[in-house]
């Protein structure tokens, strides 16, 4: 796995997701500092709001970041431009076709790893010109697919001659040597990185992850072609009984407005939207984000070594 290090310089094949108002421009220069990727989400912020958090990450480190770009922001034009003027070093894509913008910001010099859930998603972004796709399995946390990433992963990977990162149920060392196998170059990770302690959101999440049970994640939101995972709680389980009972989906989005800022700025975990993959469970401790990353690379050490001893 040495796709990020050769094209970015950076130490460790880890990206970090760019999550809806969670990924600032303070938390993707900590994950930079760190030696991963880290990324500024657009999720809830407005396109001024963007060109301020690169700004701010650019004063916190001087190492590469990048930026996650949700297509389907309503100002996603002024946004994608912005992201070219200010030259960041990876522009991610995801819920939408990226292919109008990315001649542009190839110009400007960076690389666009659109995510992807599908291989004639990734083929159709390696035509675009794609340096790498992000294939996101249906483990993660926030907005799903519906394929698993141990399907994915080879799947995409047969399909394209870019590099493949893989997304979705990555948290330990023996997850992204997994990935590897399977034919990815890198990973992208998200649910992990919410228990840092530089990441911005409320101490009752951070605690939530750290007590869910494997089982303890759902899907809302499959009703209406929009599923999203998050923590089962009240929410969630109000949600999806509304959706068994037939509601709207003006009725079902009304009912979640402002969840995932109850969440992540409140410490809502009743009525908030606690976006959180499957790994969870896994979750055992908050950390530097220094220090998970060398735990995770460690495993990862330890898992290949163990590996190649079974083998000999």
């Amino acid at each position: 796995m040495n796709y990020l290090s050769e094209a970015l310089g950076i130490k460790y094949p880890i990206i970090q997701g760019g999550m809806a108002q969670i990924a600032t421009g303070k938390f993707a220069a900590a994950v930079s500092n760190a030696g991963a990727l880290g990324l500024i989400g657009t999720g809830g912020f407005s396109s001024q709001q963007l060109r301020e958090h690169i700004r701010d990450a650019r004063e916190r480190t001087t190492r590469p970041f990048g930026v996650n770009i949700l297509l389907l922001h309503p100002e996603v034009a002024e946004i994608a431009k912005i992201a070219a003027e200010e030259r960041v070093a990876v522009i991610t894509t995801g819920a939408g076709d990226p292919g109008a913008y990315i001649p542009m910001w190839k110009d400007s010099g960076s690389l666009v790893f659109p995510v992807v859930a599908a291989a004639a998603l990734a083929r159709r972004a390696e035509r675009m010109g794609a340096d790498a796709v992000i294939a996101e399995g249906t483990e993660s946390g926030g907005h799903v697919g519906e394929t698993t990433t141990m399907a994915l992963i080879p799947a995409v990977a047969a399909a394209v001659n870019i590099p493949v990162i893989a997304a979705g149920g990555i948290a330990c060392g023996a997850q992204l040597l997994a990935a590897e196998i399977l034919g990815a170059a890198a990973a992208q990770l998200g649910t992990l990185f919410l228990v840092s302690e530089e990441c911005p959101i409320h101490e009752n999440y951070k605690n939530a992850l750290l007590d869910a049970r494997d089982g303890g994640t759902t899907v809302t939101g499959r009703a209406s072609g929009a599923p999203v995972r998050i923590l089962k709680n009240r929410m969630a389980r109000d949600y999806i009984k509304r959706e068994r009972e037939g509601a709207s989906r003006d009725e079902l989005e009304a009912f979640t407005l402002g969840s995932l800022r109850r969440a992540v700025f409140d410490g809502d975990v009743n009525t908030g939207s606690l976006m959180a993959g499957q790994v969870s469970s896994q979750l055992s401790a908050i950390r530097p984000v220094s220090e998970l990353l060398e735990t995770l690379l460690r495993e990862y050490d330890e898992a290949r070594a163990r590996l190649v001893g079974s083998a000999v």
